[in-house]
């Protein structure tokens, strides 16, 4: 009965969603942790990441029983080499039984395009895991040129925002100086490889840490005054693109400025501790829901505005075996149940395309979790305060989708 309500709900999710917003304009990323002892099997999850219109998918592992459920789904997934494994890659051996096994032998009805090496390594300040990151990068990469997959399959690492010394204004970013000697041998392999440069980035962090000094709206892309480069005159209207174009400088400043930025990891608490402000369902809701129409919309940032984001939010799910504060555990965008985190779990917005007349609505809200480091996103940010009233809205969404969506998901109705 329960696995039989499971997927009337989902299915009905699908269905609204294609009846009132059948085009997505942009390409959406989630990410897909699985710290927890309640989630549903892969296949339940499938029909999950279809009703909020994602077509990419980011694993910290390469989970066997996700790659497999996913094959023919056309879902691209980025999968993951745990910290513990960065020394084994040294071994080219090595390297490649572990590419054979959890990469080729789900290709290509498993569509995996990249790999990440470790998360946030040089965040940790561990030499022995430092020492190894760019080896076990190079490791995987010859053994998917040995295998012929290195055509499709990129290899990357992704980093916290605490590897920058300056990251305020955006044009003045730079790279900590203890880390430019083993940064640069790294983006020589992305440059030589074409693959990307992953950044883990969370506005949530920087008005946490100050909420007086650092403007919601401006975090939460809301309608602001903003802030405005006084060496590149760009101006910014949210902390997010601000971060990204930071990067971009950094990158620019040790001759890398053609690497793509892709955004790994980015979200908002639905819930928190009494000490973590900003960390509530709205807010939570806000912040997605903007995050998307952003995405939606192939907007770039003020730096690159040609340059489609690349953004993955974390997470699908609320994860109950997280270690940390309590926002840890609430990321995500699905209760276990496949119920939504919070009200209205979907939030749509309305999308003007200028190749059409008709408006294009979309219907995805999507969350993320923090870095490992909670202070590295934040850094840089506390100067930044604007405060101008607003929100964007869809008429739409407003007076359709909410009485429909929240027909499924009454607490009325329990799986």
């Amino acid at each position: 009965m329960e696995h039989s309500r499971f997927y009337y709900y989902v299915s009905l999710i699908l269905f609204i969603s294609g009846l009132f917003f059948p085009d997505m304009v942009g390409s959406i990323g989630i990410n897909y942790g699985q710290i927890a002892n309640n989630l549903p099997t892969p296949d339940n999850v499938i029909p999950l990441v279809k009703s909020i219109g994602a077509t990419k998918v980011k694993l910290y592992d390469a989970d066997p029983r996700v790659l497999k459920a996913f094959a023919n789904t056309g879902v691209e997934f980025i999968v993951g080499l745990g910290n513990e494994y960065l020394s084994k890659m040294r071994d080219p051996d090595k390297a490649q039984v572990w590419v054979k096994a959890n990469v080729q032998a789900y290709l290509p009805a498993t569509k995996i395009t990249c790999i990440t090496i470790g998360n946030e390594i040089l965040s940790f300040n561990d030499s022995s895991l430092t020492d190894n990151l760019l080896p076990a990068m190079q490791g995987i990469h010859t053994a998917l040129v040995n295998l012929g997959l290195d055509k499709q399959v990129s290899v990357t690492t992704a980093h916290s925002l605490s590897v920058l010394e300056v990251s305020y204004p955006p044009s003045a970013g730079s790279f900590r100086k203890d880390l430019v000697g083993c940064i640069t041998p790294i983006l020589n392999f992305h440059a030589k490889t074409n693959s990307p440069f992953l950044i883990n980035a969370y506005p949530f962090f920087a008005f946490k840490s100050n909420p007086k000094q650092v403007s919601l709206d401006f975090v939460l892309f809301q309608p602001n005054q903003g802030v405005v480069d006084p060496k590149s005159n760009l101006h910014y209207d949210n902390m997010l693109f601000a971060q990204i174009d930071a990067v971009y400088s950094a990158l620019a400043s040790l001759g890398y400025s053609k690497l793509p930025v892709h955004i790994s990891e980015t979200g908002w608490p639905s819930k928190g501790d009494e000490d973590e402000v900003g960390a509530t369902l709205e807010n939570a809701k806000k912040y997605n829901g903007n995050l998307l129409k952003t995405i939606c919309q192939r907007k770039g940032t003020p730096m690159r505005p040609n340059t489609d984001l690349n953004i993955y939010v974390f997470a699908l799910f609320n994860e109950n075996m997280k270690p940390g504060p309590t926002s840890e555990r609430n990321y995500g965008l699905f209760k276990p149940d496949g119920s939504p985190a919070y009200s209205l779990g979907i939030n749509g917005t309305s999308l003007i395309s200028t190749n059409s007349t008709a408006a294009t609505a979309t219907t995805t809200t999507i969350t993320t979790p923090a870095p490992q480091s909670q202070q590295s996103s934040s850094t840089g940010y506390l100067s930044i305060s604007v405060a101008v009233k607003g929100r964007f809205c869809s008429r739409l969404y407003q007076l359709l989708f909410p009485l429909l969506l929240w027909s499924c998901f009454s607490s009325r109705l329990a799986f």
